[in-house]
């Protein structure tokens, strides 16, 4: 093949200079990510991760997705905070410009060709793996100071081995979680490996036998615009699938204005496709069941308000079972063909609808400062670290030594 590959021309991007307004709305993605560790530290997970060994930053990087609240990017549907801040926080960078800078990097390198992916990749593989590896090699790279012809090789060596498939949302396992300490681990050392010299294919992504071939059917073009794609990155504020969100969100509208209270018939939750693949549910048995329900999201709503991470435990799926017998679910046809722009839902009940383009945490409706920060001293709380609550958001918002945060991971973990 002639010509500039995509990874030639995406290590070019991605030498740009970055601003310093992006690097701002990058420590509250920071934060969130914090927040996301601090409260699964009560998980199972938890357990063996604190008997590994390595640095707090990658052993942290196993419980960024437990609790389904990462940040998420829409279109390409997947989220880079898990894979990129481990690599982040444990690379070379002593302040925390250089460390920022690197993140949005990796964010924009894991979004930019985790949107190529189509429909087909997305049945199978676990966007957030195998766009992730990219991002994360990506960030190792950058703050390791290679060249663009260091970041392809990087590139290409990560690429070669991408993977993550979707089997594990069928088994009660934790391989999600190694998909994604996988994707860290495998990342750096790709990044590590292009600096000792050691090439990787330049044509990964759309070259005979790469990645496109192997994983997709009808990949989109690759779109390098002139910002940084972290700003169209959403926060999640609820724990549960994303794809479950914007039926939350429509059904706290019609709680609002009383439909719920009205009568106790039944509700019809309308939506996306792949929100019915992922998240129709009836009759969730397990915690990670009930953050990929449908029927259980809009039973807490209905009969509890807005969810807490309580209302996704065991207790909670028991005593919401008669509730959640009354939610139907339905696809929009009109829904799916916004997504994976948009991710909507309409809900409706005694006679009043609820209808949703966007939802709470999208760029379009987002969340405030001061709502990431109260997300992230819930979490924390929930994870039995509140004492460590201030000195994390200082060290992630306004601190200049990176230490300072893996300090606080160190000590949870």
């Amino acid at each position: 093949m002639t010509g500039l590959s995509l990874t030639e021309r995406l290590a070019q991007h991605l030498m740009r200079p970055v601003v310093a307004e992006v690097t701002s709305a990058a420590r509250l993605h920071l934060l969130d990510w914090a927040g996301c560790v601090a409260g699964a530290l009560t998980s199972p997970v938890a357990a063996p991760v604190r008997g590994m060994e390595g640095p707090a930053a990658l052993r942290a990087g196993w419980l960024g997705n437990v609790l389904e609240m990462d940040d998420v990017h829409r279109s390409s549907i997947l989220h880079p905070g898990p894979v990129i801040w481990p690599v982040a926080l444990a690379g070379e960078a002593t302040d925390m410009p250089t460390l920022l800078v690197a993140a949005v990097c990796g964010y924009e390198a894991t979004i930019s060709i985790g949107a190529t992916f189509d429909q087909h990749h997305y049945a199978h593989w676990y966007n957030s793996a195998t766009a992730g590896v990219f991002g994360a090699a990506t960030t190792a790279a950058r703050l390791a100071g290679g060249d663009a012809a260091t970041m392809v090789s990087a590139l290409g060596l990560s690429g070669s081995v991408a993977g993550g498939l979707w089997r594990m949302r069928h088994e009660p396992v934790t391989a999600k979680q190694w998909q994604i300490a996988h994707a860290v681990a495998t990342g750096r050392h790709a990044a590590d490996s292009a600096r000792q010299g050691i090439t990787g294919p330049r044509f990964i992504l759309e070259g005979e036998q790469g990645l496109y071939p192997a994983m997709t059917e009808t990949p989109r073009p690759m779109e390098l615009g002139e910002g940084w794609r972290l700003a169209q990155v959403s926060f999640k504020p609820w724990g549960a699938c994303r794809h479950a969100h914007p039926a939350i969100d429509a059904a706290l509208e019609l709680r609002a204005a009383g439909a719920f209270a009205e009568t106790d018939g039944p509700v019809t939750v309308a939506t996306y496709r792949d929100a019915l693949t992922f998240c129709d549910r009836p009759h969730p048995q397990t915690v990670h069941e009930a953050k990929f329900s449908l029927q259980h999201a809009v039973a807490v709503v209905m009969a509890r308000g807005e969810p807490q991470l309580a209302d996704f435990e065991p207790d909670a799926i028991s005593a919401l079972a008669d509730v959640r017998a009354r939610v139907r679910v339905v696809e929009d046809a009109d829904i799916s063909a916004r997504f994976p722009q948009h991710y909507g839902a309409r809900v409706s009940a005694a006679g009043h609808t609820a209808d949703l383009i966007d939802t709470r945490g999208d760029p379009e409706r987002p969340l405030s400062r001061d709502g990431v920060i109260a997300k992230a001293r819930t979490l924390m709380t929930w994870g039995g670290v509140a004492a460590d609550a201030d000195a994390m958001i200082a060290a992630c918002l306004e601190g200049d030594d990176p230490g300072a945060v893996v300090a606080v991971l160190e000590r949870w973990l």
